[in-house]
């Protein structure tokens, strides 16, 4: 963290890669009236670089030493406790007991996965749990005894990973529950059926929400020692802006043949998660628009939403794609690349809507997301 003197901060504009000292100098000339600019000139520039703000030698020794010092460890670390949930344990307990057990957690049409036997996958937000509680509840609150000996394939948005690449590690994860323990073995066939495909021990791991927040409420139902595959998805970008399809790309078609066969091989030993969200609108994502759950633009949102909803709900990822590469994807589902990578690798599963919201994230932005299951 790094506190910018507000004088300074319109100073940080110069730090494009195009400008030079002397337009930083300038800059400086121009907001402080002063002539002799060179030393808080040089001062601004080191303050940045020495805390990792400028893309040069420091940074790249930061990231790697970083990545590094991930990699050496032995388990992941909640980087989320204290800030997204409670980090005291019993605190914790008590939070997710009321986030989860108040009133109906929620069920399938008649006939559906929860009653028969056969819950294949659950779909939950990422979303802060305080905003998103109603859908966490209604998709975890599927989850029985009987599921407690299954791996579950965590397949989650990466917001920083590279576009076309997953994120696998072998880490356990710890939470304030207790540790998660990864199925190494299935990592490792992962990684080594789709080795261009993957970025193993992806240092995104160490700070993403995504998979994080599916492991305490995946923990607070089954228990601490939960099994687990925890997949980073990163964006399917070139199919979005170029067209065609995901698969399209070699590594995004060798990992989905990959899960699949890992599905084939295991069957009902597997319960899949989703940590997804899906519209992102308003001026916190750069639309010149303050937007209001339920209201206005939002309205169509959720219209719009359903409609995604339905094709992944047929199991129809083609018919999901199509209305996602619409307007270059103008909603921001970041959650549209694991939902994709999910219906190509476990094709066939019927899907049904439990819960849906829009949550303003702040006053001039909504974040949209759901609560669903999948069965055969």
């Amino acid at each position: 963290m790094l506190v910018v003197p507000p004088l300074l901060v319109e100073c940080l504009r110069c730090f494009d890669g195009r400008q030079t000292d002397l337009d930083l100098r300038s800059a400086l000339v121009r907001l402080t009236g002063d002539l002799d600019t060179g030393q808080v000139a040089d001062y601004f520039r080191q303050s940045l670089s020495q805390a990792g703000f400028l893309e040069d030698e420091t940074f790249a020794k930061m990231r790697g030493e970083k990545r590094q010092a991930f990699a050496a460890r032995a388990v992941r670390k909640p980087a989320h406790a204290g800030t997204a949930y409670p980090a005291d344990p019993a605190a914790l307990r008590q939070t997710l007991a009321g986030w989860t057990e108040a009133g109906s957690a929620g069920g399938l049409a008649a006939g559906g996965s929860s009653r028969d036997g056969h819950l294949a996958a659950i779909a939950a937000p990422h979303v802060s749990p305080a905003g998103g509680w109603q859908s966490y509840r209604a998709a975890y609150g599927l989850l029985r005894p009987e599921h407690r000996d299954r791996t579950f394939v965590i397949l989650a948005t990466s917001h920083y990973g590279a576009p076309q690449s997953f994120g696998l590690t072998r880490k356990n994860f710890h939470t304030p529950l207790g540790e998660a323990v990864t199925d190494t073995a299935s990592v490792d066939w992962l990684a080594k059926r789709a080795a261009n495909s993957v970025e193993m021990e992806d240092f995104c791991h160490s700070f993403e929400h995504t998979i994080e927040l599916q492991l305490v409420f995946l923990q607070h139902a089954l228990g601490a020692n939960v099994r687990i595959v925890p997949v980073l998805c990163g964006p399917f970008a070139h199919s979005i802006l170029g067209g065609g399809k995901p698969e399209d790309d070699d590594k995004v078609k060798a990992f989905c043949d990959a899960l699949g066969e890992l599905q084939d091989r295991e069957g009902d030993r597997l319960l899949w998660v989703l940590g997804v969200d899906m519209a992102h609108m308003g001026a916190r994502y750069a639309d010149r628009f303050r937007a209001r759950a339920g209201e206005g633009k939002m309205q169509e949102v959720r219209q719009r939403d359903a409609e995604r909803i339905a094709r992944i709900n047929a199991a129809d990822a083609a018919g999901f794609w199509d209305l996602v590469q619409q307007n270059r994807d103008d909603l921001k589902w970041c959650g549209s690349s694991p939902f994709y990578a999910f219906l190509k690798s476990v094709p066939g599963l019927r899907g049904e809507l439990l819960h849906y919201e829009q949550w303003n994230i702040d006053e001039q932005s909504v974040v949209s997301f759901a609560g669903m299951a999948f069965g055969r």
